[in-house]
């Protein structure tokens, strides 16, 4: 997969001032660094937590803060936030379903790759797999669509509660607070439901991200591209160092996202083979 520009041709500006940058001429003319810099940190911290997963449950070294629960939250953190740029970057694509095959190609790659390399813990539903086909569904139904801004802040809103809402799914529980309730083991028990979340008690699967909530965490990146592209929010203008070079070295990891992940996990395996035996 080629890397994509991330352009805006949403707003104009005659440049008065080279001196002045505005908002206005960065939308214009260039890339939008700050996805390609937060990508490329999320995918950093995800290589490190398979090099901690690998260490633990292939290799048997003892990773005590493997089970510590600050960690699995900022697991979660780096996955969503990764997972969250993928929404916003369906704004700036030419064929999200295209895109979507060829991600879900890619995760079933790693399922077959790790169903003889590690079949206590297979890929079978990874995050390649859920955005490969959360690209699909956008690129079948919403193509084109939430071009206005107060549409994008609905389901922006919309997405952020339904994934509150559903973010226990896997454990067998729905809501919060008052409105929880536990999801009927029946769910559980049908073995082909993984896919949404209804993973089978005890079933032991790496790399493990379902349609929900995860799913809502991509429409709130969809959302949130509507306003990165028009370079307006509703609280205003978005901020001119979205579009500007912080970090080069993360731009340029967040280009490779997914040939560093594709290539990541073996290579983790083959270092730590030698080192672990």
């Amino acid at each position: 997969m080629k890397p994509r520009i991330y352009r805006s041709r949403t707003l104009t500006f005659q440049k008065t001032d080279i001196m002045n940058e505005t908002l206005n001429d960065v939308v214009k003319k260039e890339r939008v660094y700050l996805l390609d810099e937060l990508r490329g940190f999320a995918i950093v911290c995800m290589v490190c937590y398979h090099t901690f997963f690998d260490l633990r449950f292939i290799f048997g070294v003892p990773v005590p803060f493997f089970f510590e629960g600050w960690f699995d939250v900022i697991r979660d953190v780096f996955a969503g936030l990764f997972i969250f740029i993928s929404g916003v970057c369906t704004k700036y694509s030419r064929s999200n379903l295209r895109r979507g095959v060829q991600c879900f190609f890619c995760g079933m790659v790693l399922t077959f790759v790790t169903a003889f390399a590690a079949p206590e813990t297979p890929i079978l539903f990874g995050i390649l797999h859920f955005l490969g086909v959360a690209m699909m569904i956008y690129g079948l139904i919403f193509d084109g669509r939430q071009r206005e801004l107060r549409h994008a802040s609905v389901i922006f809103i919309a997405a952020a509660v339904l994934f509150i809402f559903t973010k226990n799914v896997q454990i067998g529980t729905a809501g919060v607070f008052v409105l929880q309730f536990e999801l009927p083991s029946a769910l559980y028990n049908a073995g082909l439901l993984f896919p949404l979340g209804f993973r089978p008690y005890g079933a032991g699967y790496g790399d493990y991200f379902p349609l929900l909530p995860w799913i809502f965490c991509f429409a709130a990146g969809t959302a949130a591209g509507v306003w990165v592209k028009s370079g307006v929010c509703p609280l205003g203008r978005v901020p001119v160092f979205v579009y500007r070079k912080h970090l080069p070295i993360f731009g340029t990891v967040g280009r490779y996202t997914i040939w560093i992940y594709m290539l990541h996990q073996p290579a983790v395996f083959l270092i730590l083979k030698l080192v672990f035996g």
